[in-house]
């Protein structure tokens, strides 16, 4: 599923206009996004959390050459998918 047929299934269930339900569904990724580049754990109650984590810096290789180099330390967003969702999940 993607953000149309997200915004499409929104707007069927709730009787709003498509382009209403996707305005309203791009808010609510645009805000996650927002407050994860914050630093902020977003939960969200019976669907999850969203959390950011950091990665170190590191030595690597260069897979084409096998020369040794430092890859940068990065920030990346994990989620843990909550209760209500995992047992749906499993039945």
């Amino acid at each position: 599923m993607n953000n149309s047929e997200l915004a499409e299934k929104i707007a069927a269930d709730h009787g709003v206009t498509k382009a209403d339900a996707r305005k309203l569904v791009d808010a609510v990724f645009a805000t996650i996004a927002d407050a994860a580049a914050a630093g902020d754990e977003i939960s969200l109650n019976g669907f999850g959390k969203f959390k950011v984590k950091a990665s170190p810096e590191r030595e690597g290789r260069n897979p084409a050459t096998g020369e040794a180099m430092t890859i940068k330390a990065s920030k990346k967003l994990g989620f843990t998918a909550g209760k209500a969702v995992k047992d749906k999940l499993n039945g």
